[in-house]
């Protein structure tokens, strides 16, 4: 599997939203620079960042120093629409729809299959730089 769904990674820490108290994960720079908009990118300081993922919250990321504000990252409109998978641009409505015509294996047989053979960049293409495939698995559960 590819580093980023391999739980391999540094030690997850939590701290609180600003914004909205919701606990939050710690996410890598990597993914800050890679999320957030030119030239925002260029100017923002190293700290320890967060990621928050309410989606009433407009929090972005946040730091002890510093809130970025959702607008401000690449993938904002996808945030609003609620996606499930951002290297292969699957939305939660599609595999919804998917999930209720009984097709949705084909869907999370091919991120699957992607992840193994590390073709997935969940590090820095999700904003939160988490892998989505336990999210399937929260999906599938809740449309049960």
């Amino acid at each position: 599997m590819s580093n980023c769904c391999s739980g391999k990674s540094s030690k997850i820490t939590h701290n609180d939203c600003p914004k909205c108290r919701t606990s939050c994960k710690s996410v890598e720079m990597k993914t800050l620079f890679h999320n957030l908009l030119f030239p925002d990118n260029l100017e923002l300081p190293l700290d320890n960042y967060y990621f928050c993922a309410s989606k009433t919250c407009n929090a972005g990321y946040f730091s002890q120093s510093i809130t970025i504000p959702k607008q401000k990252l690449k993938v904002f409109h996808e945030l609003q629409q609620g996606w499930l998978c951002y290297c292969f641009n699957i939305s939660e409505a599609d595999y919804k729809t998917a999930f209720e015509s009984k097709n949705f294996e084909p869907i999370k047989n091919f991120v699957v299959q992607k992840t193994k053979t590390g073709d997935c960049a969940c590090e820095i293409k999700n904003p939160s730089g988490q892998c989505c495939l336990a999210k399937f698995k929260q999906l599938e559960k809740h449309y049960d």
